[in-house]
């Protein structure tokens, strides 16, 4: 039996990343990943196809506005999407060939099988031919990720009830796609079948969508999805999900207690993702798990089994894939006797549509249920110079502040380069900036970046420049 200092569970960005620091760090370290390739959700089925799917659809839809920029096209512009799920394949293929490259590099043992507990020092490695490999582990770090949620009544046959896996592979473009959950991930599919010609609807429980975002983001991305052709349902309780033929019929009762229904030809269950631990065997380890699925922890990702830790989507908080990076980090330092922190309100939290969505720290509906006095400054993308120039006016940035003290309490944006642009939320919020020292910080001109000093401004005494 083969023994190290520490064994990751899952090879997810949480996992493997773990495993690097911990090989950093001079730990004898293992991965264990129950698929044949590394990288877990996010590399696979999750983060890195959905935003290829969503270049490509992009690309698309750009090509339609060709002519504003004087460039005309002719001939017949089609879309391919057996060459647009290959290319797609092609980018998760490098990418988790990269992850192996690295646990190569970083003289990471992989094994290939589902890690199982034996005790608290042996996981069990069972393998596709069924054979079972026992490995004994000093430490555990369990990073078994998440999977799709559905509702109970609803039956996922993976060919017209799909899940986000089957959304990136369809063999064609839907007629109707019938989205159930206006998340992240449901809406940014979305965007990529209605970019190639579906008609697209969001039914969604809550009065908005991307509930556990600012207010003014949820309404600002309705508006332009909507203008992009999106239908919603808000506020509407789904009754029914049922297979009718080659297509689906979905029913759902809205907030006056109607029955409305929706005929399409797919429906995409997108009600959020649960914690994966199945065939983990915790309990054998003394590893509690809780009635929501999740593996209880402490401050320091430790569960209630003293040398096995916890991270990920398989522990409490926002299921991202940088929030498990971080915690990924943080346990192999510890382990190392070192004394890192993570602050969790500083995960920023992204969504990739067109126009990106993108926000850290508190939104204004926590601040007011929190008593907390603030000041608020926005600035619209339209009144950017960059953002005339590019045709990408849609979308604001605004700032919330201390009222008394000026320190940044959140960031929020909707807009060209969100995703990228909130990086300097993150990094000014890091370090307590307040208003008026974003404010006073140079930006370069022209940039989208630009939005962010000029709300910064408007959030200190009014100040704005361009507006």
């Amino acid at each position: 039996m083969s023994s190290f200092d520490v064994v990751v569970i899952g090879s997810g960005p949480g996992g493997y990343v773990a495993a690097i620091r911990c090989a950093q760090l001079g730990m004898k370290t293992a991965i264990i990943e129950k698929y044949s390739t590394l990288g877990g959700t996010c590399l696979n089925v999750g983060c890195i196809p959905s935003k290829a799917m969503l270049a490509s659809s992009h690309h698309y839809e750009e090509l339609q506005h060709f002519a504003d920029h004087g460039i005309e096209v002719s001939g017949d512009v089609k879309v391919n999407l057996e060459k647009m799920v290959a290319r797609k394949q092609a980018v998760v293929d490098q990418t988790s060939g990269g992850v192996k490259y690295l646990m190569d590099k970083n003289n990471i043992t992989v094994y290939n099988g589902v890690g199982s507990f034996e005790n608290a020092t042996t996981v069990n490695v069972t393998k596709a031919d069924g054979s079972v490999e026992k490995v004994e582990a000093k430490n555990v770090i369990i990073a078994t990720g998440s999977k799709p949620s559905s509702l109970p009544f609803i039956k996922i046959d993976k060919e017209r009830i799909i899940t986000s896996t089957e959304a990136l592979k369809l063999p064609k473009v839907p007629e109707h796609l019938v989205i159930i959950g206006g998340g992240v991930i449901g809406l940014e599919l979305g965007q990529v079948y209605l970019r190639l010609g579906a008609k697209v609807s969001v039914v969604e429980f809550m009065d908005r969508i991307i509930p556990g975002m600012d207010g003014g983001l949820s309404k600002e991305l309705t508006k332009v999805l909507k203008k992009q052709g999106m239908k919603f349902y808000t506020s509407h309780k789904v009754q029914a999900v049922d297979r009718a033929g080659e297509g689906v019929v979905v029913k759902a009762e809205n907030a006056k207690g109607e029955i409305i229904t929706l005929e399409g030809d797919y429906a995409l269950v997108s009600v959020g993702r649960r914690p994966y631990t199945d065939g983990l065997n915790a309990d054998k380890a003394g590893v509690k798990v809780t009635e929501r699925g999740q593996i209880e922890v402490n401050d320091h990702l430790q569960t209630t089994a003293s040398n096995i830790y916890a991270i990920g989507d398989v522990v409490r908080g926002a299921m991202l894939a940088h929030k498990a990076e971080e915690e990924g980090v943080m346990v192999a330092e510890f382990l190392a006797g070192q004394k890192p922190h993570i602050d969790y309100n500083l995960i920023p939290g992204v969504v990739y549509t067109w126009p990106e969505v993108a926000a850290v720290g508190k939104t204004e509906e926590q601040l007011k249920e929190a008593g907390v006095a603030y000041k608020s400054g926005s600035f619209p993308f339209k009144a950017l110079g960059r953002a005339r120039a590019s045709a990408d006016i849609e979308g604001f940035v605004k700032i919330l502040a201390d009222a008394k003290t000026d320190e940044v309490l959140g960031i929020h944006m909707i807009g060209a380069r969100a995703a990228d642009l909130i990086a300097e939320a993150v990094t000014a919020m890091e370090f307590r900036a307040s208003a008026e020292d974003i404010s006073r910080m140079s930006h370069a001109h022209p940039t989208f970046a630009e939005a962010i000093k000029e709300a910064a401004l408007a959030a200190t005494e009014n100040r704005a420049l361009h507006v």
